[in-house]
């Protein structure tokens, strides 16, 4: 059995942590960019958030994972099986955490022709890639700052619109690949592409440790994992079941959350002081703090879940502003102390 460093043993990053329980609250969210150092615990904080999340029920042939409680959400073949009243067999798995590796192809992503099948059989069969994988669970991509040009434009196709559309060697394939998209990169080795950055729900910054005590805490008990995985996941057991229950509590509670007229004049004059482009800064800020006031057990959007989430769902919608130096963070920090003071 394959031990993940669990979730609540991950010391600090508390910015980062947030967003990625959000995005895994509300999927709608758009995803989690997270840019900093090395060594600061992005890939681990997304795998170990994975197995904090419920198993999701599947139809056991489909290679979409496809949803039986969700028809319109299935590909076309489950859509129609569920739509004539046949009863598919289901079976639950965990959610998934996909990795899509920089030097991947195009047709190992979207997916192409399986050529084994073509050769031997003579028919021509869909072999499905990354994205049919990734549907219903985590796109995770380790430098994304640093994906190819064409495999960005297609990922901001299918992000857009939830379904992946394969039309290539005499193959019309169209299935649905809804996830979470979860990127992280070094900002010193490369920008990422405005449009993409714009997909993003959240961006997150993360920084290596700066006190003493919490380098030293890092080192201790990533040692202790290395020393006896199952020991180690064993002791912060009880903590992760507490998570588990916080999330599921969550996501049921998270359609009933009141978002006051209040709170969303409080967003709109929030993105029109910063200046974010369009629209999607104000959309994201009150799903953001709606998922914020979900996880933490209340029933209303206030200023204190604005304040937190702002940051995180604001910062990469910033113009650059050529007579202010001063970083995306504390433009925000300004303008709410301004709007919304503590």
């Amino acid at each position: 059995m394959a031990y993940t460093f669990p979730f609540a043993a991950i010391v600090g990053q508390d910015e980062m942590k947030l967003a990625i329980l959000m995005a895994a609250i509300d999927p709608a969210l758009g995803g989690v960019l997270v840019l900093g150092d090395r060594g600061t615990g992005k890939s681990t904080a997304v795998r170990a958030l994975a197995r904090l999340l419920p198993p999701m029920k599947v139809i056991s042939a489909c290679p979409y994972q496809c949803d039986p409680a969700e028809p319109q959400r299935c590909c076309p073949a489950c859509q129609q099986a569920l739509n004539e009243g046949r009863k598919p067999k289901t079976h639950t798995q965990p959610v998934q955490v996909v990795d899509l590796p920089l030097g991947a192809t195009e047709d190992r992503v979207v997916g192409a022709l399986d050529l084994e099948r073509a050769l031997s059989q003579g028919v021509k069969a869909f072999e499905p890639g990354l994205l049919a994988r990734a549907n219903r669970g985590f796109l995770y991509i380790d430098e994304v700052n640093l994906l190819e040009d064409h495999l960005v434009d297609l990922l901001i196709d299918v992000a857009a619109s939830g379904e992946n559309v394969i039309e290539r060697e005499g193959l019309s394939i169209r299935h649905p690949a809804r996830f979470v998209l979860v990127g992280s990169g070094n900002p010193e080795e490369g920008e990422l592409r405005p449009q993409l950055l714009d997909r993003f729900g959240l961006s997150v910054e993360v920084k290596t440790p700066e006190d003493l005590s919490s380098r030293v805490e890092v080192v201790r008990r990533r040692e202790a994992y290395e020393r006896d995985p199952a020991g180690f996941c064993a002791e912060w057991e009880e903590d992760a079941e507490k998570l588990r229950r916080k999330i599921s509590g969550a996501r049921k509670r998270l359609q009933a959350i009141d978002i006051p007229e209040q709170a969303r004049l409080r967003a709109s004059q929030l993105c029109m002081a910063l200046g974010t482009d369009g629209l999607r800064g104000d959309m994201t800020l009150l799903r953001a703090a709606r998922a914020c006031a979900a996880l933490e057990g209340h029933t209303q959007v206030n200023d204190k879940h604005l304040r937190r989430v702002a940051p995180p769902a604001l910062r990469h919608r910033l113009r650059r502003h050529v007579l202010d130096d001063t970083g995306s963070t504390p433009r925000i920090e300004r303008v709410l102390a301004e709007l919304m003071p503590v």
